[in-house]
């Protein structure tokens, strides 16, 4: 299993990043997990769109959604061979109105993901859990069915204890880590050491920032994740990582 890195920053793109999208692959299968601001022209660079097998929303937020509609656009008008005469995009049904735009004629079909259950998805066994977050999101848990191998996308939540054993044993864990150790007040996103913590319990090998800051260095949030983490696990940040093998 591959991961590429797409775009990294909550909330907008900054200092040329874009915002969370993700490129998973396996054996020939194109899964493109969330498609904030900016991530259509990262993923151009890398695949050609029209060769996605899937699409997969965590949520309706736009910087995790912006370029939905951009992507329906070039599956509308670009010629070429495709995998699939239109691009199936998988997201949940608690939000209607939302759900009903990622069907767009003769580009893109909604397809409906039940949290509570299972989704098999070419190569990939998907789980989910609902996270602590303004409007309903979910983490993403996927294994390789035939390695045995394990990405979990925490995607927006603020800290919570159901996600320990949820990312329980991943391979990679990629934590929402919108804060420094010193954000106060009600918090929708973790800091930089509740997301080295829930590595740590949660017992992982690597684990990735994303959903970053607006900044331009981010060696003190990967010092106060690493510092909870433990030594075990291996401290990366997205903005810094574009390629990583599960």
């Amino acid at each position: 299993m591959k991961l590429t890195i797409l775009g990294y920053y909550g909330g907008y793109p900054f200092n040329g990043g874009g915002t969370s999208g993700y490129l998973i692959q396996s054996q020939g299968f194109n899964l493109m997990l969330d498609a904030g601001s900016g991530t259509l022209l990262a993923l151009q660079k890398v695949l050609d769109p029209l060769q996605l097998d899937a699409l997969l929303l965590s949520h309706y937020h736009q910087d995790h959604i912006a370029d939905v509609g951009v992507l329906q656009y070039e599956w509308q008008l670009q010629t070429g061979p495709r995998k699939q005469d239109v691009l199936p995009i998988y997201g949940h049904m608690e939000d209607p109105l939302n759900f009903a735009a990622l069907t767009w004629p003769a580009a893109t079909i909604g397809k409906k993901y039940d949290p509570n259950s299972a989704l098999e998805l070419g190569p990939f066994v998907i789980t989910f859990l609902r996270t602590i977050h303004p409007v309903p999101t979910f983490a993403i848990r996927i294994v390789e069915k035939k390695t045995g191998s394990v990405l979990v996308y925490t995607a927006d939540s603020a800290a919570m204890p159901a996600l320990n054993d949820f990312a329980a044993k991943a391979n990679v864990l990629m934590v929402d880590t919108n804060f420094f150790a010193n954000r106060t007040g009600q918090l929708w996103h973790m800091t930089a050491p509740q997301a080295g913590q829930l590595a740590h319990q949660a017992q992982v090998k690597t684990l990735i920032l994303t959903h970053l800051p607006q900044i331009t260095s981010f060696e003190e949030l990967k010092q106060q994740a690493s510092t909870k983490a433990g030594a075990a696990i291996k401290v990366l940040v997205a903005a810094d990582e574009k390629n990583i093998e599960i």
